[in-house]
């Protein structure tokens, strides 16, 4: 595919309550880039519209990309999902985290094409549906805003019984092999585990600038 998705938007959630990470996440530097410009640049070659959602506006704002917040101040990735659905000028979303630093374009655009006449699009990985790499039609908007307003915020609760191509690993493999795009950064172990040398030096460097500037 060399030409835009169409009829979707794409969308990065830059929520999350930071909780084990002591810099903001999608501020961490991964081959040269911020995770969330690396993957807004990935993002701006396969959609036409884009947003973010988050409830930290100021933080994202230099970014010249539309901003949503929560559209119920309910935490989960549900209440996000839900707040792109209801905002996307298109009939579908590709839902992203701003804490996964190697988003596969190709699987993406992959998973684009299975998207006709299905709710949602998910990959499963080790048994485990990953629904923050996943396309979502808008056909959601009613059971979700339901599920968000009465605490079922499972995603993968949500999903039984819905229109879902789930990709396999098989089909993931064929195309991202080591299955990186569902890597995600949620503690200074992640860092350890996940990135080169280089990156980790530079994240504890920024660490320990972080907490001097605390002092």
């Amino acid at each position: 595919m060399s030409a835009f998705i169409t009829h979707c938007t794409g969308v990065i959630l830059a929520g999350g309550e930071n909780t084990r990470m002591p810099v903001l996440k999608a501020f961490i530097e991964v081959e040269g880039q911020k995770i969330i410009e690396k993957n807004l640049g990935t993002m701006k070659m396969l959609f036409k519209d884009l947003c973010i959602v988050t409830n930290q506006p100021g933080s994202y704002s230099y970014l010249g990309v539309p901003m949503l917040g929560d559209v119920y101040n309910i935490r989960g990735p549900m209440t996000g999902i839900l707040t792109a659905l209801l905002n996307s000028p298109n009939p579908r979303v590709f839902i992203s985290a701003c804490d996964m630093p190697f988003l596969n374009r190709n699987l993406i655009e992959y998973m684009a094409i299975k998207a006709a006449e299905k709710d949602a699009v998910v990959p499963v990985l080790g048994g485990n549906p990953e629904p923050l790499f996943a396309f979502y039609s808008r056909h959601l908007l009613g059971p979700m805003e339901k599920a968000v307003q009465t605490g079922r915020n499972s995603m993968r609760d949500f999903l039984r019984n819905k229109r879902v191509k789930y990709i396999t690993i098989e089909e993931i493999k064929k195309i991202d092999t080591r299955g990186t795009s569902f890597v995600n950064l949620n503690s200074p172990e992640d860092i350890e585990r996940y990135l080169r040398k280089k990156d980790i030096i530079r994240f504890k460097r920024t660490v320990k600038r972080e907490v001097t500037c605390l002092d």
